[in-house]
């Protein structure tokens, strides 16, 4: 096995970190809190050694612990990792993106990063976008159209490269030429789900692929969930774009919730199954986005406000509100008098007729004897904004 010497050291501390990442798994906050409390050197020697167990974990699992300690080769792990582009980040290094300190002992004892760019500077202007693997069309489609937009607006999109949502989140930041992070719950070197290789070569050419776990290692169920924490302490906020009840993706957005970042959903049809778990995170504290512009006016600078929405202006819209009310009051099916539109309207008689023939002038009305009638033109218009009388 390689020499341990450096990581003996508790100078070492980055050393010793690749060798607790063999040993600890992610997430684990027994480990966290002995690195906090006895320091990264210490911990290391106390596993190396065998001997007395740690506080707080029993004899068998200890045991297990050493097992793990005496085939860890931390050295061998930054050789491989650097033959496959990645380097190895951890907390005290100018890379370190701090916000990852809200999980406190779960903390990441370090990441490795594939890529270019720097992680903590990223990460500042990051939004997270997650949801269903088995996703619809309409969650295919709304996740690109979001991702697009957000990568467009400078925001990096921030995903967990899976199938579905995840891949369309990172496929449409792509194709803005935008950046992304793939946050794995596996080695960086190892393109997981196999048919996302060619997207996480990508995506690592392109943007960032991140992992906890030491090169070569393999996803688990658990690791997937913990995974989780790391998408949602790293970023503004979480999107959820489609998610059943017992979705994968919620655990993303309940760590955002609990860490204080902001929480959103984009809502589905209310028969869809794969809708019900965004639709509980709604009813709850989460806020419903549709866009990108939604998303950036939680998570962005005061000043970032999303436009304001509304229908087409009809031409009815553009008329002084005295002369709208007078236009509201003719009946649909008839002639009335002056006196009658102006009792509607509840105006006067000279304020109805002067609003009348200004209608005439512009099309809206017309004249039959005694009485004033709406053109067939006017018709639609009016009775889309009629009131009652």
């Amino acid at each position: 096995m390689t020499g341990m010497s450096g990581a003996q050291d508790p100078g070492d501390e980055r050393l010793g970190r690749v060798f607790l990442g063999r040993v600890i798994e992610p997430g684990d906050e027994a480990g966290g809190r002995w690195v906090r409390e006895l320091g990264v050197g210490e911990v290391v020697r106390r596993l190396r050694c065998g001997g007395d167990p740690l506080p707080g974990v029993s004899a068998g699992r200890w045991a297990g612990l050493a097992a793990r300690a005496r085939r860890a080769e931390p050295e061998r792990d930054l050789a491989v990792a650097r033959a496959a582009g990645a380097r190895f980040v951890c907390p005290g290094d100018g890379e370190w993106p701090r916000q990852l300190d809200d999980l406190e002992d779960a903390r990441p004892l370090g990441l490795w990063v594939r890529g270019r760019p720097n992680l903590r500077m990223w990460a500042l202007r990051s939004v997270a976008v997650v949801g269903a693997r088995a996703c619809t069309g309409y969650g295919t489609h709304t996740a690109a159209t979001l991702a697009s937009g957000l990568a467009e607006r400078g925001w990096v999109v921030v995903s967990g490269g899976a199938y579905g949502i995840d891949g369309a989140a990172h496929r449409g930041a792509l194709a803005a030429r935008g950046a992304t992070v793939a946050v794995l719950a596996c080695g960086v070197d190892q393109p997981y789900p196999r048919g996302h290789a060619a997207l996480l070569t990508r995506i690592a050419e392109q943007g960032l692929v991140v992992g906890e776990l030491p090169p070569g290692d393999h996803p688990t169920p658990s690791r997937f969930i913990l995974r989780n924490r790391v998408i949602a302490a790293l970023t503004r906020g979480t999107v959820v774009v489609e998610a059943a009840r017992r979705s994968g993706s919620l655990a993303t957005a309940r760590a955002a919730q609990r860490l204080g970042r902001f929480t959103m959903g984009v809502p589905g049809p209310v028969t869809s199954v794969l809708s019900a778990g965004v639709h509980e995170l709604l009813r709850g504290e989460a806020a419903l986005v549709t866009d990108a512009a939604e998303v950036v006016e939680l998570v962005g600078d005061m000043g970032d406000l999303a436009p304001a929405r509304r229908g087409p202006v009809l031409p009815r819209d553009l008329l002084e509100p005295a002369t709208r009310d007078v236009l509201a009051a003719l009946p649909g099916d008839r002639a009335a008098p002056a006196e009658e539109i102006a009792l509607c309207a509840r105006t006067t008689r000279d304020e109805a007729i002067a609003r009348l023939y200004e209608l005439r002038a512009l099309g809206y009305v017309e004249r039959h004897g005694d009485g004033w009638k709406l053109t067939r033109q006017a018709m639609i218009s009016v009775r889309g904004g009629r009131r009652p009388c």
